[in-house]
């Protein structure tokens, strides 16, 4: 396990990354925990006292890797962008497995099944973890169906998301 203090950071503009809300793992931390990776990789501990896990380290180039903060890490740590943050890394080996009820909507569906499959790993993961991230049994019953629709559709879960997004907007009014 590796133990470092860092400082919370968002980018401004950073193509597909932009608002991201991170913080920096440099090269030599990096390497203490996987010596000589390039490729993104996921890992386990505390910021603060918060426990994480199964969370990507994303390379950033030069051999730093970033790690994002989603709203429920910043939640559970009462942080955001310019705090300083105490953080305790290792390897997360276990392997993330897709939701289950998921899984069974799209066994039934061979031809979403299969585009599925296509996509990779990580993607499909957005797709199961937006799903288990519901805090309601009638909220992931929807998001099942949402993604099931998307997926006939071939589309990816930015995808999906951008097109709610917009169908939200216009039944508003905006």
């Amino acid at each position: 396990m590796v133990k470092f203090e860092t400082v919370i950071k968002k980018f401004a503009s950073k193509g597909e990354k932009t608002g991201w809300t991170f913080i920096e793992v440099p090269e030599k931390i990096a390497f203490q925990l996987k010596p000589a990776n390039k490729k993104s990789f996921r890992v386990k501990g505390k910021l603060d006292t918060h426990e994480i896990y199964g969370i990507a380290l994303v390379p950033m180039g030069e051999g730093n890797f970033i790690m994002a903060l989603n709203a429920a890490m910043r939640k559970a740590i009462q942080k955001s962008k310019g705090h300083q943050l105490s953080v305790q890394l290792s390897i997360d080996e276990k392997v993330y497995e897709l939701n289950v009820e998921l899984m069974n909507c799209l066994k039934d569906e061979p031809t979403t099944f299969a585009f599925f499959n296509t996509l990779p790993k990580s993607h499909q993961n957005y797709f199961s973890k937006w799903i288990e991230l519901a805090k309601t049994v009638e909220t992931q019953s929807k998001r099942i169906a949402m993604t099931m629709n998307a997926l006939a559709k071939k589309c990816d879960y930015g995808m999906m998301i951008r097109t709610q997004t917009e169908e939200n907007k216009k039944l508003k009014g905006l």
